[in-house]
């Protein structure tokens, strides 16, 4: 059976560092509440996360993604706060639509002249990236003379999920009845696409039990967010807006799914099909096995890596959404230091910094070790300070961890 033993291992860590805070919070952490909120703070990282792959998976790297997303959060906030109610009402139902066109599309301008200057005037993409962070965050602040942005659109503030900002028990169950379904078909398809390529396959048991461990995942996701409930005077509102009678049996409400956690799984599932069934991602892939080879076999790396940067901008955009719609306001300080989680992330999740190898699945989990380690923490009372060192020895321990396996599996002798 064909095991990712370096993903057995960080599912093995991240379980340990759940079961770890939990014990040491007196069972505070392993909560239906804990497990919502920590869904929904790690959106945001994983969404960059998603990006940050394809950028080192091609021997790049972005350390502006933290500054662009508080420069385009900023944009965003005064397009629905400062300019749009000029033409529309406050709230009204396209105002967040159209602040989200606005942002991805000044996310993905920003990316691709990034790209432009590493793909066509060969400047390094660290050097690139470093003036970036310096020069939208500055121009975060810049937008609004440093001015914090609110109250943000109603619509617009579902996105960061919050009370209103989840789909309820009903929907949940149907996502979490489609994901089974997805995962069965793409388990069955993937075999019989091997079998008729005479590819070797993994054992029937095998498939069986790969295929029920990721269905067990999605049901224990589900029944879990689906048992965190609504407090008691927010769930009478919402009985009063609906005209529903306040019963007891009626004040029962569960959050569901939170909108940010199904807008990570759908970047998510679209950038591992691009990855791994497209020509892009083929030749994303092939730029990071080896850039000369992948020029001299006709593909337009200088034109790829424009598309690469241009797609992170507009991650950026997405997770800029996430993030100001979760605060209720765009600050010219958000996003600060995410670049920095948004690596340590992908690395700890097994992109190798050497290019060519990594896989979305892996910068989630990494993302998810990345906020726990964080929320557990705080959740533990541990000083801010303590809290960054912390974190900074998980990043040198990630790219240690990264050369290791790079070396080990790389040496033919080991």
């Amino acid at each position: 059976m064909e095991v990712d033993r370096r993903l057995v291992g960080l599912a093995v860590v991240l379980l340990v560092i759940w079961i770890g805070f939990d014990i040491a919070s007196g069972g505070r952490f392993i909560t239906p509440r804990n497990i919502f909120n920590l869904s929904v703070q790690t959106a945001s990282v994983a969404v960059m996360a998603c990006g940050m792959v394809l950028i080192i998976v091609t021997r790049h790297i972005d350390l502006s993604v933290g500054a662009m997303l508080g420069v385009l959060a900023m944009i965003m906030g005064v397009v629905q706060t400062d300019f749009l109610p000029q033409f529309l009402e406050y709230n009204h139902p396209v105002t967040w639509i159209i602040t989200l066109l606005v942002g991805l599309v000044v996310g993905a301008a920003i990316g691709g002249v990034q790209g432009l200057a590493v793909g066509y005037l060969g400047v390094p993409a660290f050097i690139v990236t470093l003036g970036g962070l310096l020069v939208w965050r500055g121009a975060a602040w810049w937008v609004t003379q440093g001015r914090t942005v609110a109250p943000l659109d109603h619509n617009f503030m579902l996105l960061g999920g919050g009370i209103e900002g989840t789909i309820g028990a009903t929907w949940s169950w149907i996502v979490a009845a489609i994901a089974i379904i997805a995962i069965i078909y793409a388990a069955i398809m993937e075999r019989r696409r091997r079998l008729s390529f005479q590819f070797p396959v993994k054992p029937i048991w095998a498939e069986y039990t790969n295929t029920l461990i990721k269905a067990g995942l999605v049901l224990v996701a589900i029944i879990t967010l689906n048992a965190y409930h609504l407090p008691e005077r927010a769930a009478e509102r919402i009985l009063e807006d609906r005209g529903i009678p306040v019963t007891a049996e009626n004040l029962v409400i569960s959050h569901g799914i939170p909108i940010p956690l199904l807008i990570v799984a759908l970047v998510a599932i679209v950038l591992t099909i691009v990855a791994k069934r497209t020509r892009f991602g083929r030749y994303v892939f092939a730029m990071g096995g080896n850039p000369q080879a992948a020029e001299l076999a006709g593909i337009n790396v200088k034109r790829m890596t424009v598309a690469v940067f241009a797609l992170m901008g507009v991650l950026c955009a997405i997770s800029a959404a996430i993030s100001s719609a979760r605060l209720q306001s765009a600050g010219n300080d958000l996003g600060t230091l995410d670049e920095l989680r948004v690596i340590a992330a992908v690395v700890i999740g097994g992109t190798s910094l050497a290019g060519g190898v990594g896989t979305i699945y892996g910068a989630l989990i990494g993302a998810l070790v990345m906020q726990s380690l964080q929320s557990g923490m705080a959740l533990l009372g541990v000083d801010t300070s303590l809290q960054s060192i912390v974190i900074g020895l998980v990043l040198v321990l990630a790219v240690f961890s990264d050369k290791y396996f790079h070396r080990r599996y790389s040496d033919p002798t080991s």
